[in-house]
């Protein structure tokens, strides 16, 4: 609960906590431009550890976190291939053709998991008439998809495709942890697959602020500067680096809690009448809610539930977003399926 609401629109909403808050109050900084920060300095060493890469690099969001990543990889004109309702396409300003010059191949997919041939069929040929294609962009978890999952053997496929035809591929792993929580692996074996990746400490881990970015030291080094020409450095950030530090610790347990909690949630949600889930489609900390059999809106059935302390994100005309994290405790589940439950006998009844 979160200054007395149930907070269920995002995991983004997570309060640091009290460890996080004592490490940043006394954390050593220093100029991370010049790279004398070193509380930086050792997020990075220990980001690059986790993900299995030569090097990583801090940034202040997973947003900035791709931008740098397709900007270091790529000339302006050359295309990416990317899921069609991926964050990078969908959620980010359009920031890969604005400020990097790139056109975009969306693919359509099966619940954020694409078809290698399908993927294949978009690689451009050599012809001076068309873009060369340069990236493959997974999202993973995928958002949109409902926090799903993209399996190993897929990464595996993509992984095998771009080095036949010369390509390098980028994961948006916003959530990768959660992906990892959900696969029962670490890490590193999803970040194996793929030249590059960004995650995020300020979701499900915890932080308040800022992401990471990992790959080979060669393009840790072109991203750095990429970062500054995007406005990213951020001088003594190791107030922030410290929060990041701690949320490394301990991430598959209060992950395997988070999707519980889901689990519970979209379990309780499924008994509701008027409200539309499979639960089969809950794979991590998102649960997605069709109300539409219940005559409101999304936004409606949002507003309704905050003026009884429980807060969702609308994401749709009629589809209904919640996410677990840490500040969502046991006791919160069933407390808000019964209050979704009680408005929507209300709803229903006023319209008999």
């Amino acid at each position: 609960m979160i200054d007395g609401r149930i907070e269920l629109r995002s995991d983004t909403m997570t309060q640091p906590n009290a460890r996080m808050r004592e490490a940043m109050s006394g954390a050593a900084v220093g100029d991370d431009v010049c790279g004398e920060d070193p509380t930086i300095n050792a997020l990075e060493e220990k980001a690059a550890r986790v993900s299995g890469k030569e090097a990583a690099l801090f940034v202040a969001s997973g947003t900035m976190g791709n931008l740098v990543s397709l900007l270091a990889q790529t000339r302006p004109g050359q295309e990416i291939i990317a899921e069609e309702n991926c964050h990078i396409l969908s959620h980010e300003c359009g920031g890969y053709a604005r400020l990097g010059g790139l056109t975009a191949s969306p693919v359509p997919s099966r619940r954020g998991v694409m078809d290698p041939a399908m993927v294949e069929s978009r690689i451009r040929e050599d012809d001076i008439h068309q873009p060369r294609t340069a990236v493959i962009c997974i999202e993973n978890t995928h958002n949109e998809a409902g926090g799903a999952v993209v399996p190993l053997g897929n990464l595996r496929e993509l992984r095998a495709l771009a080095d036949t035809r010369g390509l390098r591929i980028h994961m948006d792993g916003a959530r990768i942890f959660n992906a990892a929580a959900a696969l029962g692996v670490s890490v590193d074996k999803i970040a194996e697959f793929v030249d590059s990746v960004t995650f995020c400490l300020s979701k499900g881990l915890g932080a308040p602020v800022g992401a990471i970015v990992a790959g080979s030291a060669s393009f840790i080094e072109e991203a750095r500067r990429v970062r500054k020409l995007v406005g990213g450095g951020m001088r003594q950030a190791g107030v922030l680096a410290a929060a990041g530090l701690i949320a490394l610790d301990g991430v598959r347990d209060r992950l395997e809690r988070d999707h519980r909690n889901a689990t519970r949630l979209a379990e309780c949600v499924r008994e509701i009448r008027g409200l539309r889930l499979d639960p089969d489609d809950v794979q991590t900390n998102m649960v997605y809610v069709d109300v539409s059999a219940l005559g409101i809106s999304a936004s409606g059935f949002a507003q309704e539930c905050a003026s009884r302390l429980v807060n969702l994100l609308p994401v749709g005309p009629t589809r209904i977003r919640m996410v677990t994290h840490q500040d969502v405790d046991d006791a919160e589940v069933p407390l808000a399926a019964s209050i979704f439950a009680d408005l929507a006998e209300t709803i229903m009844a006023s319209t008999r």
